[in-house]
């Protein structure tokens, strides 16, 4: 556990005062909430009145509920703030905190003093003890690439390299923080390439299996290669999807809700360049100046159950939003997983570059 107080370095080299960086002023949007949990590992955020005295509390799950409810990237944090949040005086020691935080299912409690102003941040330390997750992440590798031509005519897309290594790599790495220790690669074009880097993922310490696909089969048709079925809901990722998503977050918001498939989405502006006229016929109804269309995207990362697989057909091509569609149309409940983490699909040859300049 970390303790962020007072001034200086604590043992594990963050700096101490990193906590202030976590504050807002209670007139603040999402969007600088957003901001603030992308660029800080701490994964709240500390929300003051005028007087600098605690207010309340936010949380990914604060922003996720309130863009579930139709909130925009505009919109005053007041509305998702977390009142009256769990918090501590100076003066509890460490055992009394963790003990605090097992209780209550927190990872951040606020350290205030007297007047209610915050003077540190108590935080549990989960990449020093990740937790282990049984659950299995399949990767879908099995793609041609052919808008990323000429990198991939001698190189499948998932081991194009992104500072220093490959995209698949990144995946797999950023997984296992997450407690993730078991991977399915979906391979095809080149497969041999994948196989013969990741082998059974002994050098990551990890185990590593392959569903090798005689003809591409979509980004849902090669689940039905699985076997052993997974008895626990499960990841799938696309393997050019480079994000800091929570994976593990992800599966306990699928569990949460009892979903048989949750996809993860991305809120996405776009605003239009022409001043928009509104018309009935032949009059004009209305005006609107160069508006912002507001939609969700397909992040490309889904938890799905077991179930899930029920509609589909061994050896027949069948993408991701088809396996959505039937599950609906047999009222199975999907859901949505609303993300804000960095994210790049990395389908062009600009976003490789992209995806290099950044990391």
């Amino acid at each position: 556990m970390k303790a962020f107080t007072g001034s200086g370095m604590n043992s594990s080299g963050f700096s101490q005062d990193l906590w202030r960086q976590a504050i807002l002023p209670l007139d603040s949007t999402i969007q600088d909430a957003i901001r603030n949990l992308d660029q800080l590992a701490v994964r709240i955020i500390l929300i003051v009145n005028e007087s600098e005295e605690l207010h309340g509390t936010i949380s990914d799950g604060d922003i996720r509920r309130g863009l579930l409810r139709g909130l925009n990237l505009n919109s005053p944090i007041a509305s998702i703030v977390h009142l009256n949040p769990l918090v501590v005086p100076p003066e509890v020691g460490r055992e009394t905190v963790m003990q605090l935080m097992t209780v209550n299912k927190v990872q951040q409690i606020p350290i205030v003093n007297e007047l209610r102003r915050v003077v540190g941040l108590h935080l549990w330390d989960e990449i020093a003890v990740p937790p282990v997750r049984s659950n299995l992440m399949v990767i879908m590798a099995g793609g041609m690439g052919k808008r990323l031509r000429p990198y991939t005519e001698s190189c499948p897309k998932p081991l194009l390299l992104i500072a220093g290594k490959p995209m698949l790599e990144h995946i797999i790495e950023r997984a296992k923080l997450e407690g993730f220790s078991h991977f399915v690669l979906a391979i095809h074009y080149l497969g041999h390439l994948i196989e013969e880097y990741f082998g059974s993922g002994d050098r990551w310490n990890v185990r590593i299996d392959y569903l090798r696909e005689e003809s591409p089969l979509g980004t849902a048709g090669a689940l039905k290669l699985l076997d052993p079925l997974p008895e626990a809901p499960f990841i799938v990722t696309n393997g050019d999807v480079i994000t800091d998503i929570h994976y593990g977050e992800m599966l306990d918001f699928h569990t949460r809700y009892d979903a048989i498939a949750t996809m993860a989405v991305r809120a996405h502006e776009w605003q239009h360049p022409f001043g928009v006229v509104q018309t009935e016929g032949v009059e004009i109804v209305g005006f609107e100046e160069k508006p912002v269309v507001r939609t969700h995207i397909n992040a490309g990362v889904y938890a799905l159950a077991q179930d899930a697989l029920n509609v589909l057909n061994k050896g027949e091509h069948c993408d991701m939003p088809t396996l959505f569609e039937r599950l609906q149309s047999e009222a199975k409940r999907t859901v949505a997983y609303p993300m804000h983490e960095p994210w790049l699909d990395v389908g062009r040859p600009d976003d490789l570059t992209r995806a290099n300049k950044e990391n």
